[in-house]
């Protein structure tokens, strides 16, 4: 499935053609937008349930499901749906002709068309993740003369498109626009499985959405992590007097950006899912070990009180709490937990700025943890800075390239295949551009080789005059 996003005069970005891999990247200098187009995927994903191929799959099983079983109906009621029952088991069981989202009843598919183009979701998932009043703030605030906002959603794979989603805004309010491919496949011409009653069709769709639709849960993890995690008394005390009466009258706080909201929410209410998957728990053990050098430790004195979290380093007797610990630890710390207790194969994990307060090599290591969770199944977004993550990420893919060829390394187990990974570059007033995988320079972005450069030829110069001082200084006391 190719999950593709555009976006036109969107907040501080000009213009923007990405599709989503299995790790995304997003670089470039500070307010450019890499921010704003990953909240923006992390709204698509909220709104959605998920992007899925088959994003009306839950309303097509509640439709057989109900529909049929409803009892109280009139005759002609009755007939009716028995001769579109008749209808549809006839074309799932012709054999040599494909089942397409055309032969869903027509109650299912006016439907799922309403659902996508819902002029209220939408907006207001934006409205929530951005803290804005209205979409209209979103239009591009960089001076453009043109204030036409545009984004759009894609899913399609190599053969047909499944659905497409677009919304436009002028300043007078967002115009929703979307088209559900009615030709989109089901079941292939090939099919041998025979259709004989509703339980059928219900058990049919159940399983095309647990083996072609199932859509992941996204998680964002906002770079103000770490300052989060060292207050996180403080919020729940805060929290706390906001459910009285006197805290309400007395306490004023601004409101949190979505994103930010739902962070506070699930460190707020921790709890570790005693399912969750051993390989991406797995990746959470090496983090603690590889990188934080100690676990993190969650203390909940009763049911009822909200998770305190503590650092315990090494063989240490005694845990820190997290305002004793690192600015490492508290940025890493929420890593650790989301993949110890929330995050699971299929689901969408964004990670603003992953680098924040680490040195130089715990940079690249932190590459390792993503190519580990792409490995596990999980899907990555970052924004970054870091030329040292960039740097090993190439050094996974050119890993991955030498697996292709048959030679693997015995230097590390983790890699990354090239068409995993999709880089792209933000610009100030300038369309985003993909920055493609090269095996000799990896993935350098253009102002990273320029700042270099720069560096390199203000110190040569400033070499050369203090050379050229001494050696004057040196002739004159001869």
């Amino acid at each position: 499935m190719n999950i593709q996003i555009n976006v036109k005069n969107f907040g501080p970005i000009e213009k923007a053609e990405i599709d989503l891999r299995p790790l995304t990247v997003f670089v470039g200098e500070s307010n450019t937008g890499k921010t704003y187009l990953a909240a923006l995927i992390y709204a698509l994903h909220k709104n959605f349930g998920g992007i899925s191929q088959l994003t009306w799959a839950d309303f097509a099983i509640s439709y057989f499901s109900l529909t049929y079983r409803f009892r109280s109906r009139s005759q002609s009621q009755q007939e009716a749906l028995e001769k579109e029952m008749l209808e549809i088991l006839e074309k799932l069981n012709t054999l040599g002709r494909p089942f397409k989202f055309s032969d869903l009843p027509q109650q299912v598919t006016i439907q799922s068309q309403s659902r996508l183009t819902d002029q209220e979701d939408f907006p207001d998932e934006l409205i929530r993740c951005f803290d804005f009043e209205t979409v209209s703030k979103l239009i591009r605030f960089t001076g453009s003369q043109d204030n036409k906002m545009k984004v759009s959603l894609s899913v399609h794979d190599r053969n047909q498109t499944y659905w497409d989603f677009e919304v436009q805004d002028t300043g007078s309010g967002p115009t929703i626009t979307g088209h559900i491919n009615p030709d989109t496949v089901l079941l292939d011409a090939g099919r041998k499985t025979e259709f004989d009653e509703i339980v059928d069709v219900e058990r049919l769709f159940r399983n095309l959405r647990a083996r072609r639709s199932r859509s992941g849960d996204a998680y964002y993890l906002p770079a103000a992590r770490s300052g989060i995690m060292q207050s996180r008394d403080l919020l729940a005390t805060a929290l706390i007097k906001r459910a009285t009466r006197i805290g309400l009258d007395r306490l004023e706080v601004s409101t949190f950006s979505g994103m930010i909201g739902d962070f506070l929410e699930q460190i707020v209410n921790y709890k570790e899912r005693r399912s969750s998957s051993s390989r991406i728990h797995r990746v959470a053990e090496q983090l603690e070990m590889e990188l934080l050098e100690g676990r993190i430790e969650v203390k909940r004195p009763t049911s009822e009180a909200y998770p305190e979290f503590l650092y315990r380093p090494g063989q240490a007797e005694e845990a820190l709490r997290m305002s004793h610990s690192s600015a490492m630890v508290s940025e890493l710390a929420p890593l650790v937990l989301f993949l110890r207790g929330i995050v699971e194969r299929g689901d969408l994990l964004i990670i603003e700025e992953p680098e924040s307060h680490l040195h130089p090599d715990l940079q690249t290591k932190i590459a390792y943890i993503l190519a580990r969770l792409v490995r596990a199944g999980v899907h990555v977004l970052i924004t970054t800075h870091s030329n040292w993550l960039l740097q090993q990420i190439g050094n996974l893919i050119r890993e991955g390239e030498l697996q292709k060829l048959g030679e693997p390394t015995s230097e590390s187990a983790d890699y990354l295949k090239k068409e995993e990974v999709g880089a792209w570059q933000f610009y100030k007033n300038e369309p985003v551009k993909e920055l493609p995988f090269d095996l000799i320079e990896g993935i350098e972005p253009e102002d990273h080789l320029d700042i270099a450069e720069d560096l390199y030829n203000r110190s040569a110069g400033l070499q050369n005059r203090i050379e050229q001082t001494k050696g004057s200084d040196a002739v004159e006391s001869e």
